[in-house]
């Protein structure tokens, strides 16, 4: 690896594995090393010139905002996902990034997590798609990528300290998924680690982690970065296969790094490995031309983009879209003030801003109908103010024909840095919905908000409920548009919406207690709960209403392989609207040694249809669709068995349903006196030896009782064999055994 960098002195190459300062990283002008510069965001640029922090708090240019990742993941649209990435590289040349820090592609373990507006999904397969498709529009402008939190940073409760104890399939199945697929399909610049143990070990210094599993197992060629301020020991996390540590250190780490190459407990290898990555890095494009414009119709496209993100829960009476001519009365502080992007290290200074009310106040202007306002609720407003601003919002509510309040989160409610506590609004917004609700003939609620909320408090009471989650800069207009049925809602919930927060499978065990965060739940996270244990909620997973309709039918699979299938289903566009319709395909098997959800994401393409118009979509299931992580064989295995395939309006609702039988892998396990007697009984080879054995010395009736004796031998199964033979009077000698043990080593046929 030393031939890959060049002639560097030893303090050279130490300074190289740190920033220069927040941002950017060292420059060694004598060797023709430029500095290149890694900031934030996965929605947008937030290049500061002047101060710098990791919070969002000081000065940054001012760059397009585009949608963030909790948007993003309800379009359950990979362009949509690649369009907002090259708008992200663009910009980010434009300011001379070479590194833009995104996507993030955490799962959505608990509602509470103070920074899930920052990632896509409770479904690794719609995050690591996504999040995927992000990383390819970015690069291809010649920005780099910073694929995070890697791993398991699931909350920011003691996100610097907190241990996640989990298991491997859990880690394999749920939390490693996204990572794995953007790493294998796009070969991101860089893959940032995250603050947090993983079972007792820092990111940072998980050798595991960070070289055996991200580069010798799945190929990754880029460099490791360190979240800022994650590198807790800079010579462990460098053995371990960090390569940059952000921000510097002022050189602090840089003379640990040499003092410990000249001491002997770090190897010069891993020093030139990590250099020559840091090296690549410097290749990227790093020029800046701030005098270039924003990306040219950047505005419209956060737009257009916002536009798809939107979902649309509830719509009794056909509430939506809003009649010509309507009188509206429009209630809510955020209709004037959007809240459009989340607190913290992803915050955008924003090219433009363009609030709800004023594209509603044209569109009603354009139908004939009118408009009034009235802010309803105020942060910070005392008792009095309070109750005036609820007077005039149910004044002009029923005044009016259509209520339409912009409830949602503050800024203050949630942020990187801190959970959630609970998933309700906040009071005062709870009693404006619910005294507007009383006395308009129609209500609409808008939400915007970063995390779920309940909506129990009041969804009964209103007539429709659309969930703008955080629209980027252009998602007042992009709610007007739907309002108004310009634009046919397309948004599905990427994640599910509970009825509690007692329901949600992680809520024992979130945010964990003395530093330490049991996974208990384990593979079941979000509607793999749900599902599975039959246990109600709000809105399942993948919901979203259209202001058309569809119908599914013509489910067809076709077995490909061993552990692989294809699907072909027709949907057709029943309504008098041209919309776009999610075909959503979920597996489910009781097949394998390991509990599996009722049913999981494996596929799901978005196609847009006109009214009356149908089409045939083919759904690919690969080897993963069907395979569980196996432990104790430390690999992927599809158990041979049935499964069932099925068409979901939502994870909670089957259209359509048929069943394959698959061969799956051939697995036989090596044996041991430690196993169990129901594995050795249970073996393709060793089985019946074992039973024709144990029966040589008896009688055929003693034979025929014994195999027939189901019973007796549900009650030994579980008991070691070791334990077992002592009960046998000299049956299986000791060279009997052996013979067996050297059977169960015969290595398994390839898959």
């Amino acid at each position: 690896m030393s031939a890959n960098t060049p002639n560097l002195t030893l303090e050279q190459k130490a300074s190289l594995l740190s920033g220069e300062n927040f941002w950017q990283t060292k420059e060694l002008p004598d060797a023709g090393i430029p500095a290149i510069v890694l900031t934030d965001g996965p929605h947008g640029i937030r290049r500061q010139l002047q101060g710098e922090d990791h919070l969002g708090l000081h000065y940054s240019e001012p760059s397009i905002c585009f949608p963030p990742a909790v948007a993003v993941g309800s379009s359950w649209n990979p362009s949509i996902a690649g369009k907002l990435g090259a708008g992200v590289g663009k910009e980010g040349r434009r300011l001379g990034v070479s590194v833009a820090l995104g996507p993030g592609v955490n799962i959505k373990r608990s509602p509470l997590c103070g920074r899930n507006f920052e990632y896509y999904s409770e479904d690794p397969l719609l995050s690591g798609i996504l999040g995927a498709a992000h990383v390819t529009g970015l690069q291809a402008e010649g920005v780099g990528a910073s694929v995070k939190h890697f791993v398991a940073n699931n909350q920011e409760t003691e996100r610097m300290r907190i241990s996640v104890e989990v298991d491997q399939r859990t880690l394999r199945e749920i939390y490693l998924p996204a990572f794995e697929r953007i790493v294998k399909e796009t070969r991101p610049a860089t893959v940032m680690c995250s603050y947090n143990k993983i079972n007792g070990v820092y990111a940072s210094e998980n050798r595991w982690l960070l070289t055996e599993l991200l580069r010798d197992e799945w190929g990754f060629e880029g460099a490791v970065i360190s979240d800022w301020g994650a590198v807790y020991n800079r010579v462990a996390a460098l053995t371990a296969g960090l390569d940059l540590e952000m921000p510097g250190s002022g050189g602090v780490t840089d003379r640990e790094i040499i003092e410990a190459v000249e001491n002997g407990t770090l190897d010069i290898d891993d020093v030139d490995r990590a250099v020559a990555r840091v090296l690549d890095l410097a290749t990227r494009p790093s020029d800046a031309n701030r005098s270039t414009p924003l990306v040219e119709d950047g505005h419209a496209l956060a737009r257009e983009l916002a536009q798809e993100c939107i979902v649309l829960l509830r719509n009794e009476g056909d509430a939506l879209p809003l009649d010509p001519g309507v009188r509206l009365a429009v209630i809510g502080h955020f209709a004037t003030s959007p809240r459009y992007q989340a607190g913290g290290s992803s915050h955008i200074n924003a090219a433009e801003e363009e609030a709800a009310l004023g594209a509603i106040a044209q569109y009603a202007a354009h139908d004939g109908g009118t408009v009034t306002y009235a802010f309803g609720f105020a942060p910070g407003s005392t008792d009095h103010e309070s109750a005036a601003l609820l007077q005039e919002a149910v004044q002009n509510a029923a005044a009016s024909d259509v209520a339409i309040i912009f409830a949602g989160l503050f800024e203050e409610d949630e942020s990187e840095g801190f959970d959630r506590t609970h998933l309700g609004l906040p009071a005062q917004q709870i009693e404006t919905i619910r005294a507007v609700a009383a006395v308009a003939p129609k209500t609409v609620v808008v939400l915007s908000n970063g995390g779920v909320v309940t909506l129990e408090e009041w969804h009964d009471d209103v007539d429709a409920i659309v969930e703008g989650w955080l629209l980027g800069q252009a998602g007042g207009a992009a709610i007007a548009d739907v309002l108004f049925g310009a634009v046919n809602p397309s948004g599905h919930l990427a994640e599910t919406i509970p009825l509690r927060l007692e329901d949600n499978p992680s809520w024992l065990n979130f945010p964990g207690e003395q530093l330490s965060v049991r996974y208990g739940e384990g593979v079941f996270v979000g509607y793999r709960y749900y599902v599975s244990a039959g246990v109600p909620v709000r809105y399942h997973f993948g919901h979203g209403l259209s202001y058309t309709t569809f119908r599914t039918d013509s489910l067809a699979v076709d077995v490909t392989g061993p552990s692989s299938a294809r699907a072909r289903v027709t949907v057709t566009n029943t309504g008098d609207r041209a919309g776009q319709h999610v075909i959503q395909l979920y597996v489910g098997t009781s097949a394998g040694p390991v509990r599996r959800p009722a049913r999981e994401l494996k596929a799901f393409s978005k196609v847009h249809l006109e009214p009356s118009q149908s089409t045939t979509v083919e759904l690919e299931m690969d080897h993963r669709s069907f395979a569980y992580y196996d432990e104790p064989l430390g690999r992927w295995v599809a158990a041979a068995g049935d499964y069932v395939i099925q068409i979901g309006l939502d994870a909670g609702t089957v259209e359509a349903e048929t069943t394959i039988r698959l061969a799956g892998d051939t697995i036989t396990r090596e044996l041991s006196m430690d196993s169990p007697v129901g594995e050795w009984f249970g073996h393709p080879v060793v089985g019946p030896a074992l039973m024709q054995g144990m029966t040589a010395s008896m009688s055929e009736e003693q034979a025929a009782a014994a195999a027939a004796n189901q019973a007796s031998m549900r009650m030994v199964e579980s008991m070691p064999m070791k334990q077992f033979v002592g009960f046998l009077n000299g049956a299986l000698p000791p060279e009997a055994l052996d013979q067996l043990l050297t059977l169960s080593r015969q290595p398994a046929e390839a898959m």
